[in-house]
């Protein structure tokens, strides 16, 4: 497996992982008050959704770039 397809599927992952916390935090505000722990929780999938989206964003660029490299040489 490489490196694009791991960082993909950890992608989907941490997108799954997210959303489940968005939904537990909503349902954690509509019984009351939740406690800190739960409003946060979002936040560490959502870094690293930014991460990964970023590498994901910028490949097709640095894939250009590296057969331009290859055909000029």
């Amino acid at each position: 497996m490489n490196w694009s397809k791991y960082i993909r599927q950890v992608h989907r992952w941490l997108s799954i992982i997210f959303t489940v916390t968005v939904i537990a935090n909503f349902v954690a505000m509509g019984v009351g008050t939740p406690p800190p722990w739960v409003v946060y929780s979002p936040l560490p999938p959502l870094f690293l959704l930014l991460f990964t989206g970023l590498y994901m964003f910028a490949l097709p660029y640095t894939a250009a770039r590296r057969s331009a490299a290859s055909i000029g040489e």
